[in-house]
């Protein structure tokens, strides 16, 4: 049963996150609201009504982009909205026209996260544009799943489609969802080998790296909580010193002291070839993680690794503190 209080922006501001999964959370003014609290701190507002048979969650929006009371004033429209009839679309649209709507109404994504999205549909279920949605069968499915090289990314490609239909039949443009019927594409599930003892080790290893570029970029890694394609990109016009932030995100204090003792003599941070910001140093790092005893290691592991042991925060110098926290843990 979800604790129950009356909702106010002091309490949900100060909610503990928990440390796994999520917690529910009920207002007391308006029972019918709820609220998500993940183990990331991510809050969301949301409402269950039991639509055609079937227990559904409906979210209504993220805390505190959206505020208390625009919540609550959504409640009675949502559910409404929920209880309506499944219109009868007799217009045929084809997978790309019904993609593009999807696309716009449902993907809620950062732009670099859309970006991929939008490459790897276009990409792989590029078979399936020219059909009309409504006579897409599951015979089509399966034969797209079978031409994507990496059961990762089949199984990805599965989940994309399974919510698209389920939206089509939303939308009155499909009776049925053909992916349904088809079985979970199982993946052996990849471990990472870096754990707190060989944290030490690999920052050993990237110290002891030549290459000023590239030992910086690598304690980088380390020092920004942020993955690798986003480190790798970092323009100095991004960097705001003044108040310890890249973008809209927190800087730790080792990262700040590294950057500002570095020189600024292109618009990236870390210089690649044909002045272009380094790609995919990959040689560099396969040398620094061989050193370090830790073959096989990814540089988005880094990321992963104290990202799953950073203690969230909605409030962004909270999270910065927590973030030096964490690396003077292990003594940087």
């Amino acid at each position: 049963m979800a604790h129950q209080f009356f909702f106010n922006s002091y309490i949900l501001d100060n909610l503990p996150a928990p440390a796994t999964g999520f917690d529910v959370v009920q207002d007391i003014s308006e029972p019918r609201l709820r609220m998500y609290i993940t183990s990331r701190g991510a809050k969301t507002f949301f409402v269950r009504k039991r639509v055609h048979g079937r227990d559904k969650r409906i979210i209504i929006g993220a805390y505190p982009e959206m505020d208390i009371e625009t919540a609550r004033g959504m409640v009675v429209n949502v559910l409404e909205t929920a209880s309506k009839k499944i219109p009868i679309r007799r217009k045929k649209l084809s997978f790309r026209e019904f993609w593009d709507i999807y696309l716009k109404e449902k993907v809620r994504r950062c732009e670099d996260s859309e970006v991929k999205l939008v490459r790897a549909v276009n990409l792989h279920l590029k078979g399936l544009f020219d059909k009309s949605i409504s006579e897409i069968s599951k015979f089509d499915i399966e034969q797209v799943i079978e031409k994507i090289n990496g059961r990762a990314v089949a199984a990805r490609m599965q989940e994309v489609l399974t919510s698209i239909f389920k939206y089509a039949i939303e939308q009155g443009f499909v009776k049925n969802n053909p992916v349904s019927g088809l079985p979970k594409i199982e993946q052996k599930k990849r471990v990472s080998p870096l754990n707190e003892e060989k944290v030490l080790h690999l920052i050993d290893a990237i110290k002891a790296q030549e290459s000023e570029v590239m030992r910086n970029a690598f304690l980088m890694l380390i020092y920004s909580f942020l993955p690798k394609n986003k480190v790798l990109s970092m323009r100095w016009e991004d960097l705001d010193f003044n108040h310890y932030m890249w973008r809209d995100w927190p800087l730790s204090d080792v990262a700040v002291v590294l950057l500002e003792n570095m020189p600024q003599d292109s618009d990236w941070v870390f210089v690649g070839r044909c002045k272009n910001h380094l790609a995919d140093p990959r040689t560099a790092w396969h040398a620094v993680t061989t050193a370090a005893g830790i073959p096989g290691l990814r540089m988005d592991d880094v990321y992963k690794f104290f990202m799953r042991r950073l203690v969230w925060a909605s409030d962004r110098e909270e999270l910065r503190v927590n973030m030096n926290s964490l690396l003077e843990k292990f003594g940087i």
